[in-house]
């Protein structure tokens, strides 16, 4: 599978929202009832996150949208305390992932997404939600380690992983 990560523009937006909607019925489907509710992430987020440059769209070989992501740079206010663990490293600066979603019956986004990251930084860190059993299974896949419980802004709790990797 050939994969193309580019910025995503505002032009971008509905296809972003598409993706973000067909993720919420495969986290439903799995039995996350809890993640990505009450419309998140929506519209302005999206924007955000691309009025910032920190916004990724995957295309597919044939240039069709395959999943976006957001690979933002530290601190992550969220990240600031951890509780039941910590962090594998707390000095270091890192990067973020966050927002990943897909169009239906994509392969291989995560291996991209992780690829395209590590080209920014070797310490990534990421949270879901305790019912996202793909993602978590991902994570673990993928070696990264676990390191504790963050609170988002709104305070719902979310498990936080981390890798570093070996320069």
């Amino acid at each position: 599978m050939n994969l193309h990560i580019r910025q995503s523009t505002l032009a971008d937006l509905p296809q972003l929202m598409q993706m973000a909607d067909n993720s919420r019925k495969i986290m439903r489907a799995t039995g996350n009832m809890h993640q990505w509710t009450n419309g998140y992430p929506s519209e302005e987020v999206f924007r955000n996150d691309i009025q910032h440059g920190n916004s990724y769209l995957i295309e597919n070989s044939d240039r069709t949208a395959a999943a976006t992501f957001a690979c933002i740079p530290s601190p992550e206010p969220t990240y600031a305390k951890i509780y039941k663990g910590q962090w594998l490293n707390d000095s270091l600066p890192y990067y973020i992932i966050h927002r990943i979603a897909t169009m239906p019956q994509q392969k291989g986004i995560f291996k991209a997404i992780l690829e395209y990251c590590w080209t920014r930084t070797t310490n990534l860190r990421i949270d879901t939600h305790r019912d996202n059993a793909i993602m978590r299974h991902l994570l673990q896949k993928h070696g990264f380690k676990y390191c504790g419980i963050i609170h988002l802004e709104n305070g719902d709790e979310r498990l936080a992983y981390q890798k570093i990797m070996e320069k």
